[in-house]
């Protein structure tokens, strides 16, 4: 009897062992969520339905789509932060594109349309329209670049990389959040080693290693989301990120949100 007894004693204490060291498991692979801190506003025009938000030579440029709200226009140009206008560049047909993500890189400005798998390119200085591309997935989504690549988003997990001169596909890359396909990539961010991402439909920002695609932390926006429908109850879901490399700052809005929020992270 002893001996049985002692036999259960070990089984329930390598248990116990065992079921404490899977929940730290658990614990240690979950994706922390990354403090985010307020650092100012500026005004954003409600009309403009955002696809892209990115610095560019110390200006904040947009790219907004035209869908069937009348007053939405499928176009990218400079902001103004003191009064929300955008200085238009390039300008779509609207019965003909949607507009998508834009980036630049080496003198050029690329453009991605929504369901017409066709992409666009421009000289960066006149904004002159110099070569059309194939899009290589349904749908275009996001731009950013790593100052090598083109890294386009789709609406699914899977980030491609283009060629700038070629425009061919070089490599895919699949983000994941423990060990899941993160869907529902939107606009795209590059900065240090990391692509931050807006997940659609959400108030989620998720920092992705672009070595691997693993998400490596999340933000949670939702209260700065809460804050521009307060102040414009038409402003839709978040979407544009833009990196302030001398403020070491994020610029985070939304479509047809009021404001451009300054954040942290």
């Amino acid at each position: 009897m002893n001996k049985l007894i002692h036999f259960l004693f070990l089984a329930t204490l390598l248990f116990g062992c065992s079921k404490n060291t899977s929940e730290k498991d658990t614990t240690e692979e979950s994706v922390p969520l990354l403090h985010v801190s307020y650092a100012g506003e500026y005004p954003h025009d409600t009309n403009a339905f955002t696809e892209g938000l990115l610095f560019h030579q110390g200006e904040l440029f947009e790219s907004t789509g035209a869908t069937d709200l009348p007053q939405t226009r499928s176009l990218f140009g400079t902001i103004d932060l003191n009064t929300g206008a955008i200085d238009v560049k390039v300008e779509l047909d609207r019965e003909q594109y949607f507009g998508e993500g834009i980036t630049f890189l080496n003198g050029r400005v690329y453009q991605l349309t929504y369901q017409s798998q066709k992409g666009f390119v421009y000289d960066d200085s006149t904004y002159e329209q110099i070569q059309e591309f194939s899009i290589p997935s349904e749908e275009g989504w996001g731009l950013t670049t790593d100052g090598t690549s083109i890294i386009m988003s789709d609406g699914t997990a899977q980030l491609t990389y283009l060629d700038p001169v070629s425009l061919a596909v070089t490599k895919n890359l699949i983000v994941k959040e423990e060990y899941f396909s993160k869907e529902n990539l939107n606009e795209l961010e590059y900065v240090n080693g990391f692509i931050y991402a807006n997940i659609w439909m959400t108030n989620e920002i998720v920092k992705i290693d672009a070595k691997d695609g693993n998400v490596v932390g999340k933000m949670d926006l939702t209260s700065y989301a809460t804050d521009a429908k307060s102040t414009f109850p038409n402003s839709m879901e978040m979407n544009g990120i833009a990196y302030h490399p001398e403020r070491k700052s994020f610029f985070i809005t939304g479509k047809l949100w009021p404001k451009i929020y300054e954040v942290r992270f």
